[in-house]
């Protein structure tokens, strides 16, 4: 008896294929469990994407979107990785906070100018990237991400941390590299796993004493602020094994 052919596996990989526009054939199987678009010069995405609950990873990075479908919360297996990067997003839509599940978001270089509060319901982040956002200040809700492990934010305009950032416990890299900061965050004191810190190009003068206690701390980048490398708290750090760079 011949053997029964294989399915084809659920995943469709249209990266660079010069689209302009969704084909419809996308939405005619419903159970692709990986659906890559990035690079394609796509400006809409149509609400059928909220037909495709088998979806674990969706990539629609470097497009021109100027928006993404409400429909796109309702994507409950969405688990691991969703690209939204190098769009023309200004706004992210508050479904977005009910993929409670995923791990990984990166909506970096869209003119957001904020992320909405929802982000706080999307507990199963561990990694977020938000670079090159147009963002002045983040949600205070973004402290509700107890699993988060990195958040990079650089290339915005950021001037402080919001007071909740403390509650990232598990948060082991943060980059900010590139902001309005003219401090060390009093926050980060309270986060004991924190390895690396990105702060290069922003406006620090001095370290705070506290900095010395960080028990995880391993790298520290200055470069580009006014901190002196003499500094005592530069000095304890780099005498204790951490790398520090002015």
């Amino acid at each position: 008896m011949p053997c029964p052919a294989s399915a084809a596996p659920p995943v469709l990989n249209l990266w660079k294929a010069g689209l302009g526009s969704v084909p419809a054939k996308v939405w005619e199987r419903e159970d692709w469990e990986v659906l890559i678009l990035a690079d394609n010069a796509l400006t809409e995405i149509p609400a059928a994407l909220g037909r495709l609950h088998a979806l674990h990873t969706l990539d629609l990075g470097h497009n021109a979107l100027t928006k993404v479908p409400d429909e796109l919360g309702g994507l409950a297996g969405l688990t691991r990785y969703l690209y939204l990067h190098d769009n023309r997003l200004t706004a992210l839509p508050d479904s977005l906070g009910d993929l409670d599940r995923l791990g990984y978001l990166n909506v970096g270089e869209n003119p957001l100018g904020r992320l909405p509060a929802t982000l706080g319901r999307m507990t199963g982040l561990v990694e977020l990237r938000a670079q090159q956002a147009e963002l002045s200040s983040l949600p205070e809700t973004l402290g509700r991400l107890g699993r988060l492990r990195e958040l990079w934010l650089g290339g915005n305009a950021l001037t402080r941390l919001p007071g909740s950032v403390a509650q990232l416990h598990e948060l082991r890299v943060l980059e900010l590299r590139d902001n309005n900061l003219s401090d060390v965050s009093e926050t980060l004191r309270a986060l004991p796993l924190l390895r690396r810190v990105d702060l290069r190009g922003n406006r620090i003068e001095a370290l705070p004493p506290w900095i010395t206690r960080l028990p995880s701390l391993e790298k520290l980048d200055l470069r580009w602020n006014r901190v002196d490398d003499a500094a005592e708290a530069v000095l304890a750090l780099r005498r204790r094994g951490c790398v520090v760079l002015t």
